[in-house]
């Protein structure tokens, strides 16, 4: 049970637990089955009763019964729908769609609602530094091979104390083989943020590897979608001071109520109204850029309490998690897609909501959602309005913001009631800090309105998502494997434009299946007519059971 009680355990758990509906052609066909075989076999009694009354024998009307049901069976069905789908899901894998789920291709067009992760599918998932925060001022992080962009004193114990942290808490590693290749250009195994830090500081300080080695790691607490937070111990590579480090990084949110005491301008200050205010003015700033923010913190720990050999524990968390050091902030942008918002537009155009669902704080998300056409120019939130009337928020009626963001805690407390009401009274939304769990009860609110959900994501944290919607979308590029066994369709260039053309296809094919379905069933008219030409001829012609048509 203790793998289950993981968090990649309870993720499994939602995935493998849940049962997929229908798909909307599936459903399509059924329906028509039913009507074809009802209209069947109307007609088939309705003869053979015609039939025993004109007085043929038993058995002729009985003849006329199978014959007339037999001929409206649309035996080409089958086949007209599979290669209609196979068509259009071959035309689909030359413009990266490919299709995992052939019915899958007509559920596409059928979407109404879009809900789309951020990271790797609206954005390109390249990080890169952009911005820091430390000694109480923003500076511009550089970003330029030789470092010749924009300055900043290295030399300082802010940034000292800072790029320590960024080094140390960090798994992510570039790949071997690849010292003479350009930082900003190597290949890193780890996950995207991690890479944006650690070729931050390989560019300002340089050897990262050999600072790892120096300060060994004797205990970590990866991060996960629970806690928003990593946490690492190190042994120090001053060898005058026995103590332990303790470094961590995570949500800013998170890390700030982790804190009593911030490092400014090498002091150690408490952290008082007046700096949790600083604070969140860079926060709010870093994060209007669209940027993603994370918070970095340390702490040495004393040695009468945890002498050199302690056992670490990081399941027990034998180590304190409170009270640390904040230091600062680092702040990384992704940037949108080029073709994101023209699909966008062509989504809303053809009558289809798209929404954003998202790990990343609302703020961020928020500036995201703007650029790319999530939140349309001139739209406004609830705090939007509240902000512009200078008003509380509760004074402000939430019909009357077109856009929302719903930020997970919220989503947390509200009732399916409540959520329906967000989702029927908003046009454009977006849900930032969202777990899994989360996920998943958006893609089903959705599916309780009425709409046909298609789901996009590219972490195994997005695949209960990707199983319970009408059709999932994984990346295929930067895709996890879990998200990619979990969906029914694979972009394979990790476009979220592509989508577009799946959808035009999708409609596409409804109305060629249509056509088809008609076409076969014209078929059945020549069938039947013989049997209804003869059942009007009298009982005592020449017909018998030598007949030829017998």
């Amino acid at each position: 049970m203790i793998g289950d009680n993981t968090v990649m355990g309870r993720i499994a758990g939602l995935a493998s637990g849940l049962e997929t509906g229908e798909t909307p052609i599936a459903k399509e066909i059924t329906h028509f089955i039913h009507i074809i075989t009802g209209v069947a076999v109307f007609l088939g009694v309705t003869f053979f009763v015609i039939a025993f009354i004109l007085g043929y024998h038993w058995l002729d009307a009985v003849v006329f019964l199978i014959g007339i049901i037999v001929a409206n069976v649309p035996e080409g069905l089958l086949a007209t729908v599979t290669v209609c789908l196979t068509l259009t899901a071959k035309r689909m894998a030359a413009k990266n769609c490919l299709v995992k789920n052939l019915e899958a291709v007509e559920t596409l067009g059928s979407t109404s609602t879009i809900c789309s992760d951020k990271t790797g599918t609206l954005t390109q998932n390249r990080m890169t530094v952009a911005h820091m925060w430390f000694d109480n001022t923003i500076i511009e992080a550089d970003t330029s091979e030789d470092q010749s962009g924009c300055q900043y004193d290295k030399t300082s114990q802010g940034w000292k104390a800072l790029s320590r942290i960024a080094a140390l808490c960090n798994r992510a590693e570039f790949k071997s083989g690849m010292e003479n290749t350009p930082i900003l250009k190597r290949e890193v195994n780890g996950d995207a943020s991690e890479a944006a830090l650690l070729k931050c500081v390989e560019l300002a300080v340089g050897d990262v590897k050999g600072w790892r080695a120096r300060n060994k790691k004797v205990c970590e607490i990866p991060f996960n979608s629970t806690n928003k937070y990593q946490v690492s111990i190190h042994d120090t590579e001053d060898k005058n001071d026995p103590r332990y480090l303790l470094v961590m990084k995570g949500a800013p949110e998170r890390i700030l109520e982790r804190c009593s005491t911030i490092y400014i301008n090498g002091e150690e200050k408490a952290l008082d109204e007046e700096m949790k205010e600083a604070f969140n003015n860079a926060y709010l700033e870093l994060g209007g850029l669209g940027e993603r923010v994370l918070g970095f913190c340390d702490y040495v720990l004393p040695t009468d309490k945890y002498p050199h050999g302690y056992p670490f524990d990081a399941d027990a968390v034998n180590f304190p998690v409170h009270g640390l050091r904040f230091v600062g902030l680092m702040s990384m942008i992704d940037p949108p897609r080029a073709a994101v918002p023209d699909a966008v537009a062509k989504c809303r155009s053809a009558g289809i909501k798209v929404i954003m669902v998202t790990g990343d704080h609302p703020i961020t998300a928020k500036a995201i959602a703007k650029s790319v056409g999530i939140i349309s120019e001139g739209n406004e939130t609830v705090e939007d309005i509240a902000q512009r009337l200078n008003i509380p928020i509760k004074e402000v009626d939430p019909t009357e913001a077109k856009a929302a963001v719903v930020h997970g805690s919220e989503l947390r407390d509200m009732t399916s009631e409540q959520l329906d009401d967000v989702l029927l009274h908003h046009t454009e939304i977006v849900f930032a800090r969202t777990s899994p769990q989360q996920k998943l009860i958006i893609v089903e609110g959705c599916q309780r309105m009425g709409a046909i959900v298609a789901v996009t994501g590219d972490g195994v944290n997005d695949s209960p998502a990707l199983k319970k919607a009408d059709i999932g979308v994984a990346m295929g590029i930067a895709g996890s494997d879990v998200s990619k066994q979990a969906a029914d369709m694979i972009l394979l260039d990790d476009n979220f434009a592509s989508i577009v053309t799946g959808v035009e296809e999708g409609r596409l094919i409804f109305d060629n299946l249509k056509k088809s379905i008609a076409y076969t069933l014209t078929s059945n008219i020549p069938e039947i007519s013989p049997f209804l030409s003869h059942d009007c001829l009298s009982p005592t012609s020449s017909w018998n059971c030598d007949h030829p048509l017998h």
